[in-house]
């Protein structure tokens, strides 16, 4: 029986385009099995009221998974979902969430804040993110 792994993917829907790319990465290996927490399109927790109720909307996401993926695209730089789910990660659990950086395909600039604190830095390949999924899960 193989391992079922719990993924939050950490992405902006302005690029929706590099999540559905990674998630199509992940579907190329059939022996990899995984559900995924992320943040649907359609999710009530785009209509929070504040900061905190996001941030506990985020962290009840999270709570679940063995692994946070991020995509590091420079965009992350300037996210302030992203600097809460990595705050979540680091603070919030008694066992931190990994964190893999996933560097997007042919980007020659991508975000300091996500790699400095990413547990895994990776490529755009769909071998080198399930190998480090199922090192750090």
């Amino acid at each position: 029986m193989s391992q079922i792994y719990n993924l939050f993917i950490s992405h902006s829907w302005t690029y929706s385009d590099a999540y559905e790319d990674l998630i199509k990465l992940l579907n190329q290996d059939d022996n990899f099995l995984y559900k995924d927490y992320s943040v649907p399109k359609d999710d009530p927790i785009h209509n929070t009221k504040n900061d905190k109720e996001l941030y506990e909307a985020i962290k009840k996401k999270i709570s679940p998974c063995s692994v946070v993926l991020i995509l590091a695209g420079v965009y992350s730089s300037y996210s302030k979902w992203i600097d809460k789910e990595i705050d979540i990660c680091k603070t919030e659990f008694y066992v931190p969430k990994p964190i893999i950086a996933v560097e997007p395909w042919g980007s020659d600039r991508t975000s300091k804040r996500v790699k400095d604190n990413a547990d895994r830095i990776v490529k755009w390949q769909s071998k080198s993110i399930i190998d480090a999924i199922k090192e750090l899960g």
